[in-house]
């Protein structure tokens, strides 16, 4: 995200902070480096925890519903096959 340019992003959107959409990964971490409440090297390290625990409570969220079906990304056949049953039967 960093070298994607979020940090130039969050400097133009700083002006608008305390909009709750902008309380997201990345823009608020951001933000409490450009207050100046903590370093620039926290900041990256509070991403890299945020997003890991956005992340798991994702992913924790997905498992409980059992119509989702999974797969990894080397099953590309099974994926093709199960969209096509889908839209058949659908």
């Amino acid at each position: 995200m960093i070298a994607d340019g979020l940090v130039e992003e969050a400097k133009q959107l700083y002006p608008h902070r305390e909009l709750n959409a902008l309380n997201t990964l990345g823009y608020k971490e951001l933000f409490s480096y450009f207050d100046g409440s903590i370093s620039f090297e926290q900041a990256i390290i509070n991403i890299k925890t945020n997003t890991r625990h956005y992340a798991k409570r994702q992913l924790t969220w997905f498992r409980k519903d059992k119509s989702i079906k999974w797969f990894l990304p080397s099953q590309l056949p099974e994926i093709i096959d199960y969209i096509n049953s889908q839209t058949l039967s659908g």
